[in-house]
C-alpha cells in the first residue's frame, strides 16, 4: 500500500531509473524537509525519466495527513507531492531492502534501530541496485548530490566512461580504462569551447609524472549534457550584452567630454 493506492513494485519500475527514498517516520523535521526537497525537484527527475518513490515506516493515513505539511515547505515550491509515499509500519520492507542500520540506536519493540531507516536506493532499467546511500537520522539528504550521483550512473551505463570527483554534468569526463586508444578514438568526441565550436575526434592525456596514459579525458556524450547549445548561447547573450552596454556608456560618456573641450 502507498499513498497512491497498492503498488507492484517490479511493475512500477519496469524500464525506468528509478530512487527510492526510506524514513523511519512520518511528521519529523529532517523527513518532512527532504520530501519537500523532493517534491520542488519533480522536474528534474522528470527530465531524467527517473521515477521517485518514498517509504516510510507508517500506516497509509499517517503518510495522507503528512503530504499536506510537505507541500506547506517552501522547499517544495508551491508543489504537489507527485510520488508515492509506500506504508511499512512493520519496517518488513525496510527491512527485506537492508534499509535499516544496525545499532544505531534504539526500538525496543521491534528489536530494530527506529532512527536509522534513512537510505538512497538508485535502481537501473533491469532493477539492479547500481548505488545507495545511507543517512543518520540528523543529517538532511543532499538531493543536488542524488541528483549528480543520478547523472553520473546514467552515462556511465551508457557509455564506457567515469566521472571524477566532484563531477557535474557537462564536466570533462574519464575514458573507461578497458577502452582501447584506438576504441576511444573512434567513440568520443572533443569539443571547442563548451561544444559551440566544431568537435574533434577522441580524448586528451593529461600528463602524469609517472608517464602512464591513463588519465585519458573526454567530453559529455551528445544525448547527456543538461546544458545544451541553445542554453549556452543564451547564457553568453546574458554575459555579452550587459559588457557592450557598459561599453558602450563609457564611449558616449568620453565622447561627450571630447566635445566639451
Amino acid at each position: 500500500m502507498s499513498s497512491q493506492g497498492d503498488i507492484n513494485w517490479h511493475d512500477w519500475i519496469e524500464g525506468s531509473w528509478t530512487v527510492l527514498c526510506s524514513h523511519p517516520a512520518d511528521f519529523t523535521p529532517v523527513c518532512t524537509s527532504e520530501l519537500a526537497a523532493l517534491t520542488g525537484l519533480h522536474e528534474e527527475f522528470a527530465k531524467r525519466r527517473t521515477k521517485v518513490a518514498a517509504l516510510s515506516c507508517n500506516s497509509v493515513d499517517l503518510h495522507q495527513l503528512w503530504i499536506p505539511d510537505i507541500e506547506s515547505m517552501e522547499m517544495a515550491r508551491g508543489q504537489a507531492v507527485q510520488f508515492p509515499i509506500i506504508a511499512d509500519p512493520y519496517k518488513a520492507i525496510a527491512t527485506m531492502y537492508g534499509m535499516i542500520e544496525r545499532g544505531a540506536g534504539g526500538d525496543r519493540e521491534a528489536g530494530l534501530p527506529a532512527h536509522s531507516c534513512r537510505g538512497v536506493f538508485f535502481i537501473d532499467p533491469q532493477k539492479r541496485l547500481s548505488a545507495s546511500f545511507l543517512y543518520p537520522g540528523t543529517t538532511g539528504r543532499d538531493f543536488t548530490e542524488v541528483l549528480r550521483v543520478l547523472d553520473s550512473l546514467q552515462i556511465c551505463a551508457s557509455h564506457k566512461v567515469a566521472t571524477p570527483a566532484g563531477w557535474n554534468n557537462g564536466d570533462t569526463l574519464f575514458v573507461h580504462p578497458d577502452v582501447t586508444d584506438e576504441k576511444a578514438d573512434a567513440d568520443f568526441k572533443r569539443r571547442g569551447f563548451r561544444g559551440i565550436f566544431r568537435k574533434r575526434k577522441g580524448f586528451s592525456v593529461e600528463a602524469v609524472p609517472s608517464g602512464a596514459r591513463y588519465l585519458r579525458e573526454t567530453d559529455i556524450p551528445d544525448g547527456h549534457r543538461r546544458n545544451n547549445r541553445a542554453d549556452i548561447k543564451k547564457h553568453l547573450a546574458h554575459m555579452v550584452f550587459p559588457t557592450l552596454l557598459i561599453l558602450a556608456g563609457a564611449v558616449s560618456e568620453r565622447f561627450l567630454q571630447v566635445l566639451r573641450f
